[in-house]
């Protein structure tokens, strides 16, 4: 029996069905299931518009914020600044926002432009709506709960 063959039935062994069956209580694998689940939902709901969740996402911090560096965006989407930086490129590209050098070549500061929140204004009572549906379905209780886990599986994993 060749060693290639005999690796893949000792891995056999060790990994039955059983033990994969486990791997579908996985935290992330259910986390990850339940956003494509939810941003499918907003997505839909704010498709008048041409955003994306996550862009209308990025566009309320933006407007909180007034004026924010990507690194400081990054840190409160939990989210690394290339990533960041490629999910602002197309709202930059559709003049939603403005990217601008800070006061040192490291700093980029993010800000909403005019078309930017006059976008946003059209898609808030969209968002609404479906913000309204979610919880109306689970509730206001379960609503506050859910919030409250979701804070604290954020803190965990931000701890580790």
């Amino acid at each position: 029996m060749s060693k290639k063959l005999e690796g893949e039935r000792a891995i056999e062994q060790r990994v039955n069905k059983l033990t994969l069956a486990k791997c579908m209580d996985c935290a992330c694998f259910n986390l990850r299931k339940t956003t494509r689940a939810i941003t499918q939902l907003y997505d839909e709901a704010l498709r008048p518009t041409g955003l994306r969740v996550t862009q209308f996402s990025l566009l309320i911090a933006i407007t909180i914020l007034e004026s924010v560096t990507v690194t400081r965006l990054a840190e409160i989407g939990v989210m690394d600044r290339t990533t960041l930086t490629r999910n602002l490129k197309p709202l930059e590209k559709k003049g939603l926002i403005k990217v601008v050098p800070g006061d040192d070549q490291r700093t980029r500061i993010v800000t909403l432009t005019a078309h930017g929140k006059e976008v946003l204004s059209k898609a808030l009572p969209l968002w609404e709506k479906a913000q309204a549906r979610v919880i109306k379905r689970l509730g206001q209780e379960r609503w506050n709960s859910l919030q409250a886990d979701l804070e604290d599986i954020v803190s965990l994993a931000s701890k580790s």
